[in-house]
C-alpha cells in the first residue's frame, strides 16, 4: 500500500511501535534492541561527514565568485536566529518562571542493558572538521578555478545522494523505533517527563512561536510564500523528533527542502547541510529557559539580567560550533553553564537530564527553521543577482 510507503507514516508507526514495545519488553529482550540502536546509530553517524562534504563543498563551487559572500550571509543568519531565540526565551523566563511551582526529581530511571556486541564505526573525521574542510575546499576550488576538483566534487555529491536514499533513509524507521523503545523502557517517557512537563510544554510553544517568526520574516524578505516551504517539512520534523539529531536528519531535510518550489536548488544544497550544523535555534531557546528554571529550583533565584545576556551572546557562538548530535548544544556549552551562570555539579547534571527529555523537539525546531533561513538565502541571492546553478537530483 502506498500509504505505508510514505516516510511520515513509517516514522509515526516506528515511534508508536517503539513506545509500546518499551513498555512491555523484559530486560533480556532489550539487549537486541539496544544493540540494533547502537549499530544503526554508528552507521548513520558515520555517513554524516560524508553528507556534509558531499553537499557543502560542491555547492560552494557552484556559487562561483559569490561563495564567500553567501557563506558569510549564512553564518550571520544562523547566529542572529540563535541569539534572538535565546533573548526571546530569556524574556519569557523572567516573566513566567517566577510564577511556576516546579519540583524536580530526575531519579528513578532504569539503566539500559549493555549491547550484545560493540561494533564501532568511527567517522572518517569529526563533523566540525568535515564542515571546515568542505568550506575551505570549496572556496579554494573557486579561487583557483580547479575544474577537475569541481567535477569530482559534483560526482561525489551524486554518490552521497545515493547512499542517503538507499541506506540512510530506509534505516531511519528502525533506528527511531529502537530509540523510542529504549526511552520507554528506561522510564524517560513515563516517569521522568512529568517532572518538568509544564516547562517542556512552554518550551515547545516557544519553538513553534520562533518557527512562525522565522518563516514570516523569511517570506516577507524573499517575497515568496513561506507555506510552500514548511508544508514539506513534516517528515524532517518527525525524523528529528525520533533521532534527536540535526546531523542524522540531514538526508530527510534535504529531501523535504528540494520539494519546495520557492527554494532555489543551489541554495538548498548549500544552506541545508550548513545550517544543520550551525543553526541550533530550538536547542538554544530550550537551554536558556531550562537554565533559568534550574537556577530557580536549585538556587532559589534567577540569574541577573546582565549575566543572562552575556550567557545568550556566548551561547550563540557555542551553538555554531556544537555538533548536530543528541545533546550536542548543552554538552558544548557546559563550560558556560558552570563558568557564566555559576552552576555546580548538581545543576549541570539536572540540566543534562531535563534537556534530554525534550531534545528531540528542540532538534525538530532547529531542522525546520533551516528551511526559513534557506528561503532568506534564496531571496538574498535573487536580490543581489547571484545566478542559479542547476544541480541534478536523486529522488528519495
Amino acid at each position: 500500500m502506498k500509504l505505508f510507503r510514505s516516510l511520515p507514516v513509517q516514522l509515526l508507526l516506528a515511534i508508536l511501535a517503539g513506545v509500546l514495545l518499551g513498555l512491555v519488553l523484559p530486560e533480556g529482550a532489550m539487549i537486541p534492541v539496544v544493540t540494533i540502536r547502537y549499530i544503526l546509530g554508528q552507521l548513520i553517524t558515520f555517513c554524516v561527514p560524508l553528507i556534509v562534504i558531499g553537499f557543502i563543498a560542491p555547492s560552494i563551487t557552484k556559487l562561483g565568485k559569490s561563495a564567500t559572500r553567501m557563506l558569510c550571509a549564512a553564518v550571520i543568519l544562523a547566529y542572529a536566529s540563535s541569539i534572538l531565540a535565546a533573548l526571546l526565551s530569556m524574556g519569557a523566563g523572567y516573566g513566567i518562571i517566577p510564577h511556576l511551582n516546579i519540583i524536580s526529581d530526575p531519579e528513578g530511571l532504569r539503566s539500559l542493558p549493555q549491547v550484545a556486541f560493540q561494533l564501532d564505526i568511527p567517522q572518517i573525521m569529526p563533523v566540525m572538521s568535515a564542515l571546515v574542510f568542505s568550506i575551505l575546499l570549496g572556496l579554494a576550488a573557486v579561487w583557483t578555478r580547479a575544474r577537475t576538483t569541481t567535477t569530482l566534487l559534483e560526482e561525489f555529491q551524486h554518490i552521497v545522494l545515493a547512499v542517503v536514499s538507499r541506506i540512510v533513509i530506509p534505516l531511519l524507521p528502525f533506528y527511531i523505533a529502537a530509540t523510542f523503545c529504549s526511552l520507554a523502557w528506561e522510564g524517560s517517557i513515563t516517569r521522568q517527563a512529568p517532572v518538568f512537563l509544564t516547562v517542556i510544554l512552554l518550551v515547545m510553544a516557544g519553538h513553534f512561536l520562533w518557527m512562525a517568526v522565522l518563516y514570516i520574516a523569511a517570506g516577507s524578505y524573499a517575497g515568496k510564500n513561506p507555506f510552500e516551504v514548511i508544508r514539506h517539512y513534516g517528515p524532517a520534523y518527525l525524523t528529528a523528533v525520533g533521532t534527536m539529531s540535526s546531523a542524522a536528519t540531514l538526508g530527510v531535510a534535504l529531501d523535504c527542502a528540494r520539494k519546495s518550489s520557492v527554494l532555489r536548488r543551489d541554495m538548498v544544497d548549500f544552506g541545508i547541510p550548513l545550517f544543520a550544523n550551525i543553526h541550533l535555534c530550538g536547542s538554544v531557546l530550550t537551554e536558556v529557559f531550562f537554565c533559568m528554571t534550574v537556577s530557580k529550583v536549585l538556587y532559589g533565584a534567577l540569574p541577573d539580567l546582565g549575566t543572562m545576556v552575556l550567557f545568550c551572546l556566548l551561547l550563540g557562538v557555542f551553538a555554531i560550533g556544537a555538533p548536530g548530535v543528541p545533546g550536542g548544544t548543552v554538552m558544548a556549552s557546559l563550560g558556560l553553564i558552570y563558568g557564566v551562570l555559576g552552576f555546580d555539579d548538581a545543576g549541570g547534571a539536572l540540566m543534562l537530564a531535563i534537556f534530554a527529555l525534550q531534545d528531540s523537539f528542540g532538534t525538530a525546531c532547529n531542522i525546520t527553521g533551516d528551511g526559513a533561513l534557506t528561503l532568506i538565502l534564496t531571496g538574498y541571492a535573487d536580490k543581489h543577482g547571484i545566478g542559479s546553478q542547476a544541480a541534478k537530483t536523486v529522488e528519495l
